[in-house]
C-alpha cells in the first residue's frame, strides 16, 4: 500500500484535536440549551441553519469563515448526521458502511487531511463466488500492476472485461467534471451494458462493488454517479480516517464560533426570517434560513416546495443498509481489502476487517469485522437473528470454526442511507434558494456523496450572503 496520500493541502485555518466518539462529540463550541434564546430586541440579525449533517456545517464554517452570525440547530444530541461514529467496548463503529474518497475535490479544499490521518485501503477488491472456492483478487492495474495480472485469467469477467476496466478508468480520469455532468443521462446498469462490459463481471464484481456505495443492487443510479464516483476512484485512494469516520465532521464542528449550535433542539415549521421550535419558541433568522436536513424531513418542513420523497415514481426507491459488526480475536484476511459478495447468493453484499485498514478501530489485539447488507431486512426479526444468520453465512467465506467466536458488538439499521438517484437527476447541484430568505442544501440537492453535501452546503450560505449584500462569494 502506498500510504502517503498524493496531495497534502494546506489546512484553511488551525485546526483542533480530535475528540472521540460516545455519543455527543466533545466540541470547541459551547452548546446552549434549548429553551434559551436571546431577546429579538438585543439579538444581532443573524442566519438560521436548520441540521447539523456534513452540508449544515459545510454552510456554518462558510458563514464562519465570513464572520456572518448565525445559528445552527441540530434535533440530535450530536452533529454529523449520517457520518457517525460510536465507541463501544473500546471499537470504534462507523453507522453505516461508509468510506472516505481522498478524490473528492471539495473536500480537498476545506478539510485537513494530514489532521484525519487517513488509512488507505488496498486498490481492489477480494470477490468470494462460492463455498470451497479461493477469493479471487481484482486489483487497479494502474497501481497495482503485478498484482493484476492473475487477475486477467480469473473467472469473475472476461480478459476484455478486464481491459475495459483499465480503459474506463483512464477515460474516468481524464475526462472533466463539467463534461461528466452534462453527459447523456441513464441508469449504471445501462452505462455498464452500453461500455461493453459481460454479465459476468457486472454480477461478480461491479454490482456488488457498486451497490456498496450507492445501496443500489439494481444499479438504477444515474450514469453520471457512476461517472464521477468512478474518476475519484481513479485518482484518490478510499480511505478511513484514523479516528472513525465521524472525525469528518468533527473537523468542521471544531471551527464553528462559541454558542453558534444548540443541539437536542428540533424545528417544525420554517419562515423566511426564522423558525419555529416544537416547543413553540420561534429562533429568529432575518438573514436567511438554511435547511440543511435529510430529503425526507426537508420535504416535511417546506411541503409546499420541495417534493415528498414518497411521491417518487415506481422506480425510485429508498436506499436503505444494514451494518453488522463482530468482535473477533484474528482476521482471516490481514490486507487492508474491501470482500465482495460476488456469488450471487445471501444477504452479506460486501465486508471487511476494519482494522486490518485501521488499527485504532478496536483495542489492542482484537479484530474488528464490519459486514454490510443492501436493503431494510425488516423481515429478518431482530438484531441477534439477523446477526446469526450473517455468521452462518460468512461461515461459508471463511470456515465454521472461524467465524464461530465471533461476537455481535451492534447492528445499524440505518432507513435512509442516501437520496435516490435514478435519472432524472442534477448531481450538478440546483439552485439552493427555493423562496425569499429560504435556502436548501444537502446530498439531495447535488449528488449523493460527502463532497456534494458539503458542496451544496457552501453554495447555499455563498447564495444567502450574496443575497444579503455581506460579502462576496468565495
Amino acid at each position: 500500500m502506498h500510504v502517503h496520500l498524493p496531495f497534502r493541502p494546506a489546512p484553511p485555518k488551525p485546526h483542533h484535536p480530535h475528540h472521540h466518539h460516545n455519543a455527543a462529540p466533545h466540541l470547541r463550541f459551547t452548546v446552549s440549551a434549548s429553551t434559551t434564546s436571546s431577546s429579538p430586541a438585543t439579538a444581532r440579525k443573524q442566519a438560521v441553519i436548520v441540521g447539523g449533517g456534513l452540508a449544515g456545517l459545510a454552510a456554518a464554517t462558510h458563514l464562519t469563515s465570513l464572520s456572518v452570525p448565525f445559528t445552527l440547530l441540530e434535533a440530535s444530541d450530536r452533529l454529523g448526521g449520517r457520518v457517525a461514529t460510536d465507541l463501544v467496548d473500546g471499537f470504534r463503529l462507523d453507522r453505516g458502511f461508509q468510506i472516505f474518497l481522498t478524490a473528492y475535490p471539495e473536500c480537498r479544499r476545506r478539510l485537513d487531511y494530514r489532521a484525519l490521518r487517513l488509512k488507505p485501503f488496498y486498490p481492489g477488491a477480494l470477490v468470494f463466488l462460492g463455498p470451497g472456492e479461493p477469493f479471487h483478487l481484482l486489483s487497479d492495474p494502474f497501481r497495482r500492476p503485478l498484482r493484476a495480472l492473475p487477475a486477467l485469467l480469473s473467472p469473475v469477467g472476461t480478459l476484455p472485461d478486464k481491459l475495459l476496466v483499465g480503459l474506463a478508468r483512464l477515460r474516468a480520469a481524464a475526462t472533466p467534471d463539467e463534461a461528466i455532468l452534462a453527459a447523456p443521462e441513464t441508469t449504471t446498469a445501462e452505462h455498464l451494458r452500453r461500455i461493453g462490459f459481460s454479465q459476468s463481471i457486472i454480477e461478480r464484481f461491479l454490482r456488488p462493488f457498486l451497490a456498496g456505495i450507492f445501496f443500489d443492487p439494481a444499479l438504477h443510479t444515474t450514469s453520471r454517479l457512476f461517472e464521477l464516483v468512478f474518476k475519484r476512484l481513479a485518482l484518490g485512494d478510499n480511505a478511513l480516517p484514523e479516528d472513525g469516520i465521524a472525525a469528518i465532521a468533527d473537523q468542521l464542528a471544531s471551527r464553528l464560533p462559541e454558542s453558534s449550535v444548540r443541539l437536542n433542539t428540533r424545528v417544525e415549521a420554517v419562515g423566511d426570517s426564522g423558525v419555529t421550535l416544537d416547543t413553540g419558541e420561534t429562533v429568529p433568522g432575518e438573514l436567511g434560513v438554511i435547511v440543511a436536513v435529510e430529503q425526507p424531513e426537508a420535504a416535511k418542513l417546506l411541503p409546499q416546495l420541495l417534493p415528498s420523497p414518497d411521491a417518487n415514481p415506481p422506480n425510485k426507491t429508498k436506499r436503505s443498509t444494514v451494518c453488522v459488526y463482530f468482535a473477533a480475536d484474528r482476521a482471516p484476511i490481514g490486507d487492508p481489502v474491501l470482500l465482495l459478495n460476488g456469488s450471487g447468493a445471501g444477504i452479506v453484499n460486501n465486508m471487511f476487517f476494519a482494522t486490518s485498514v485501521a488499527p485504532s478501530y478496536a483495542p489492542a489485539g482484537k479484530v474488528l469485522v464490519s459486514v454490510s447488507l443492501v436493503g431494510s431486512f425488516a423481515d429478518r426479526g431482530d438484531d441477534a437473528a439477523l446477526a446469526a444468520e450473517v455468521v452462518r453465512e460468512l461461515g461459508g467465506w471463511f470456515g465454521p470454526q472461524e467465524v464461530a467466536a465471533w461476537r455481535h458488538l451492534r447492528t445499524y439499521r440505518i432507513g435512509f442511507a442516501q437520496p435516490d438517484q435514478t435519472p432524472p437527476t442534477k448531481p450538478a447541484g440546483r439552485e439552493p434558494k427555493v423562496a425569499d430568505g429560504v435556502y436548501v442544501c444537502g446530498d439531495h440537492w447535488c449528488s449523493a456523496t460527502f463532497d456534494g453535501a458539503m458542496v451544496s452546503g457552501r453554495r447555499a450560505a455563498e447564495a444567502l450572503v450574496k443575497d444579503r449584500g455581506l460579502a462576496a462569494s468565495s
